[in-house]
């Protein structure tokens, strides 16, 4: 139902304004960072980053606001035209063993790392600096639907750990990782139940399930 009232809410294509504005300052080499399985009990934590060139014309939007097909089609056009896109994973192992926030900063700082190439700005989804150490880098809440950079990392970020746990669905049959991609659906949660836990969901999420 969650997925179903995002698909039906407004879509509104993200806005170059802020990279242009950086641009005019000389400051041409914006990463836009978002990362995708946050709150799964399976799977790892995936982060993007994604440097744009100047006047980009893509129609980018939220990852969350858009189909399946349309992301697959605009993670392989990012992928083109993009001056340098990044990944940085985290597994379920380390986010037991470190905890959440840990693992989102070095996804963060993993996905940095291989863009390969020296940034002078980073716009980070979300309110909470996790990269407060770069001084270049700023949070803008919602700047996945906001911030056309950004909105970019979404895309591949999603685009990417979306095919990972597919793939899983070979292996785990019973968990349903093609369709909830190690999201808590209530099929999931009851295969939990019924099958236990895998090697890849992520044990310090999943007490409550296996306590019930």
């Amino acid at each position: 139902m969650y997925n179903k009232l995002i698909m039906n809410s407004p879509k509104v294509q993200a806005s170059y304004s802020l990279e242009n504005r950086f641009a005019r300052q000389g400051l041409v080499l914006v990463a836009g960072i978002d990362e995708v399985g946050r709150g799964c009990l399976s799977g790892p934590l995936v982060a993007s980053a994604v440097v744009l060139p100047i006047k980009c014309r893509l129609k980018l939007y939220d990852s969350k606001k858009i189909s399946h097909s349309k992301r697959q089609q605009l993670s392989s056009d990012i992928y083109d035209v993009a001056l340098a896109v990044g990944l940085g994973w985290v597994s379920n192992v380390k986010i037991d063993e470190f905890g959440l926030a840990w693992a989102l900063r070095e996804a963060y700082e993993l996905a940095l790392v291989d863009l390969e190439m020296p940034i002078h700005q980073i716009i980070l989804d979300g309110s909470c600096n996790y990269l407060e150490d770069y001084k270049i880098c700023q949070t803008i809440v919602a700047a996945d639907s906001k911030v056309a950079c950004v909105a970019a990392a979404s895309i591949v970020a999603k685009v990417a750990r979306d095919q990972y746990m597919s793939d899983l669905s070979d292996k785990y049959p019973n968990y349903g990782y093609q369709t909830n991609s190690g999201y808590g659906t209530a099929l999931h949660r009851q295969a939990i139940r019924d099958f236990g836990l895998t090697d890849m969901h992520r044990k310090t999420f999943c007490k409550n399930i296996i306590l019930d």
